[in-house]
């Protein structure tokens, strides 16, 4: 999804709200081979935001790849990802009662 925003805005000409998506669609990369996850989740986040504000439009796209990023870097990696071969596998375990 942050790869084609890229391509429709350079399409239309617009190289001025090019960069942040360009910079969301760089961190895409990384969360989907699943490197550093919760950090690159938060930053394309972040980026997302810049987005909503740097452009006006339709709002809704940034908004949704803001949550779902925000919510990626809160869960982690996955199983078959990058950092669980790097780090292993993250288990929490509750205390006994």
């Amino acid at each position: 999804m942050l790869i084609y925003c890229v391509v429709a805005n350079l399409a239309k000409g617009a190289m001025s709200t090019a960069l942040p998506v360009l910079i969301g669609a760089g961190l895409s990369v990384f969360i989907l081979v699943g490197l550093w996850t919760p950090v690159v989740g938060a930053l394309t986040s972040l980026t997302e935001i810049w987005v909503l504000l740097s452009r006006s439009g339709d709002t809704w796209i940034p908004i949704i790849a803001a949550t779902l990023s925000a919510t990626l870097a809160m869960i982690g990696p996955g199983a078959w990802s990058v950092d669980a071969r790097l780090f292993g596998r993250k288990h929490i375990t509750p205390p006994p009662m």
